[in-house]
């Protein structure tokens, strides 16, 4: 059984998890808006690696005897006066997920919850990546995003995202 704060705390994550879906899904819907439908299909496959995130911290508890609660999802509330917003947005968001698998994994740590830290050991790694593809979208906005032919190239280059459903083993 997992210590009642711990346990707290994924169930916790799971719905932030699928907030940051929810989230995604918003920003996707601006930039299919706004014609440039690569943008969109990267935070749509984003979307989804979130909610699959979501579902794997859902297994988690339930091969370890918890209930998992869901709770009402909150409506994302950001408004875009220009392209790179949501990219900005979409950066401090991920700074922000990774703060909160930091403070599970400190919650783990401190009662000896080996078997939770491996778990999340994935969760740590995949962070680094998501904050890592962020910033390059920034990036690459930033230094592409003025010239209309380089960003219909950008475009065409997260349209070619695919998901792949993560590797991690319960």
């Amino acid at each position: 059984m997992l210590d009642k704060k711990v346990a707290e705390l994924l169930n916790a994550q799971i719905n932030k998890e699928f907030y940051s879906a929810y989230l995604y899904l918003d920003f996707s819907n601006y930039y299919a808006e706004q014609g440039l439908d690569g943008f969109a299909n990267w935070y749509k496959v984003q979307a989804q690696e979130e909610r699959d995130h979501a579902v794997l911290f859902m297994q988690y508890m339930q091969n370890n005897g918890c209930k998992v609660t869901l709770d009402a999802i909150d409506k994302p509330d950001k408004e875009f006066a220009s392209f790179s917003d949501p990219l900005k947005a979409g950066y401090e968001h991920e700074q922000y997920v990774t703060g909160l698998i930091h403070t599970l994994y400190d919650a783990a740590s401190a009662v000896k919850d080996f078997r939770t830290m491996q778990f999340l050991d994935w969760f740590v790694k995949e962070q680094g990546e998501e904050e890592t593809n962020a910033e390059g979208l920034i990036k690459k906005f930033d230094l592409f995003g003025s010239d209309p032919r380089a960003l219909y190239m950008l475009d065409s280059e997260l349209a070619a995202r695919v998901y792949s459903a993560p590797s991690l083993v319960l």
